[in-house]
Parts: C-alpha cells; sequence; structure tokens
C-alpha cells in the first residue's frame, strides 16, 4: 500500500552514528545504533563483508507502529536498501535486498511487498527466499482503519496456539487460494476469500475493539480483515455490480465515509492507493 517511509542517509567522515525521527514513532524508538535502520545496515554491512561507515540517519516515518501495517519490516528493507545503494554506487539490486531483509525479519511475508511492492506471495526455497509479484485487479481499494492504540507483536503472536483442527487448515488453504484468484482476477469474491479461521477469533481477546469493528463491516457486506497482527482493520473494498471497477471517485468517497460514521471517532479512517513500485533509493545529485 503506498503508505511509506523516507529515510535520509548521509556518509560521515568518522565513524559516529546520529538519529533523527520525524512522525511515527518519534517519541518511542531509540535513538542511537539500537534504532532498527542502523540495526538493518549495519546487518546488510556485514553481509557483504564491509565495515559500515558512520553516517547521520534521519527518518520521516509515515507508518504507525504496532498497528500490524509493517513498520518494522519497512524500517529493515530501508536500512538495506540505502546499504545497496552505497555499496553499489546508487544502484538498487531488489532481489539481493529482498534476500537480506528477510534474513533480518525472519521470514518474507512483510518484506517482500515492502521491496517489490503490489500484491507478493513469498515463501522460503530449497535454498533462498523466493517471492511472486503481480497487480492486482483495477478497482481494489484498500481502506485501513488505525486505532488509536497499538498492539505488541509479540503479544499478538502469543496467542496463537500451537496446533489447530485440520478443518480449519483445510478451510484456509482454499480461502488462500481464492483470494489469489480474487485480488488478481475476480474481486467480487474478496468477501468469501477474506474468510479467517487462523488468527483473527484467537487474538479478539487481545483487540476486541478491532474484532468488533471486523464483524460489523462484514455485516455490511466489507470485505474486512485484521491487517497483519493487528489492531488495524484492513478493508478491500471493489466497487458493487454496476460498477465493476471500482473505479468511481465518489462511490469510493462515500465507502470511506460509511466506514468512517461505522467505526467512529477513535480510529483514523485512510483509503490508500497500491504501490506497484516497492523501494526507491535516490540518490543527491552532484
Amino acid at each position: 500500500m503506498d503508505l511509506s517511509d523516507e529515510v535520509e542517509v548521509r556518509v560521515r567522515e568518522d565513524r559516529n552514528v546520529t538519529v533523527a525521527v520525524e512522525g511515527e514513532g518519534a517519541d518511542s524508538v531509540p535513538l542511537d545504533e539500537s534504532h532498527l535502520v542502523v540495526r538493518a545496515m549495519r546487518a546488510a554491512f556485514d553481509a557483504v563483508g564491509q565495515t559500515m561507515p558512520g553516517v547521520d540517519l534521519r527518518c520521516r516515518n509515515a507508518i504507525p507502529h504496532g498497528r500490524g501495517l509493517g513498520s518494522s519490516a519497512s524500517a529493515i528493507v530501508a536500512g538495506v536498501a540505502a546499504t545497496a545503494a552505497l555499496v553499489g554506487g546508487g544502484r538498487l539490486d531488489r532481489d539481493w535486498v529482498f534476500q537480506t531483509a528477510a534474513d533480518i525479519e525472519g521470514h518474507p511475508d512483510n518484506v517482500a511487498p515492502c521491496v517489490y511492492g503490489g500484491f507478493t506471495i513469498s515463501w522460503h526455497g530449497a535454498k533462498t527466499w523466493r517471492a511472486w509479484t503481480a497487480a492486482p485487479a483495477p478497482g481494489v481499494l484498500p481502506i485501513v482503519c488505525v486505532p488509536r492504540r497499538s498492539l505488541s507483536t509479540q503479544r499478538a503472536r502469543g496467542l496463537l496456539p500451537e496446533t489447530v483442527p485440520h478443518s480449519d487448515a483445510a478451510f484456509s488453504a482454499g480461502r488462500a487460494a481464492l483470494l489469489v484468484a480474487a485480488v488478481r482476477e475476480c474481486p467480487e469474491l474478496l468477501f468469501e476469500a477474506t474468510e479467517d479461521r487462523l488468527h483473527q477469533s484467537y487474538r479478539a481477546e487481545a483487540m476486541p475493539e478491532s474484532a468488533a469493528l471486523v464483524e460489523s463491516l462484514r455485516g455490511d457486506g466489507l470485505a474486512a480483515v485484521i491487517s497483519g497482527a493487528g489492531p488495524t482493520v484492513l478493508v478491500l473494498y471493489h466497487g458493487a455490480a454496476g460498477d465493476p471497477h471500482g473505479e468511481s471517485p465518489q462511490k469510493n468517497s462515500a465507502i470511506v465515509d460509511s466506514i468512517r460514521r461505522r467505526a467512529g471517532t477513535e480510529w483514523h479512517i485512510r483509503p490508500l492507493a497500491i504501490d506497484l513500485v516497492g523501494v526507491r533509493v535516490t540518490s543527491p545529485r552532484s
């Protein structure tokens, strides 16, 4: 989704590291070498066998922290991409960034869309991380409902059971396959494709307001789900019959207003474009 952090890295002549943060997390993230972007840069330099130089790091954060929107993956990808540009003379090797960022994150599902943009499916192959990416069907509009409070991803993961019934696993495998078809070619199937039996009910106790909003929106026929580990609620909206591509600005505005009324004042409702590019690196002109 088109919700991005901007990271500026300037190389210093000494080995010192300075960190400045604006926007999301400015009052809570560390401002030293333990900052996640710096840690990702150091790991990436280690991966290529080089010593990280001193840097001045400035982060302008737009992605809310602890809301299930991939802020940590974004920080990791930013640090690795900055390293790739510094080592590669300004060039960006996306595949190397993906492999290195997934190694740092420990799984590829958040870093893949950060790196490549669009709709991604990612997994670990025989030896390397793998990803497939494509553009969603025209007119699919992500709408995020971001609550004021955050939720620890560690806590959300801790609520998941070690095992689930076979029937739930089979149901979820079928819905995962259906979701690919819905996002790519048949968005009228998004509501059924986003039915879940693997995590939302188990995590509801940690985010009762989010669970209630999902239930309310799905009662209106909207494809609403918990985003990531939560507590943000994501709606994948597409036009109804007579508006097959969902591209009417008036209709999109109306559905956003409807969600806003349903959610109330404790939520920030924001429609987002779909970013088909992923991470970008620009260098100052000489």
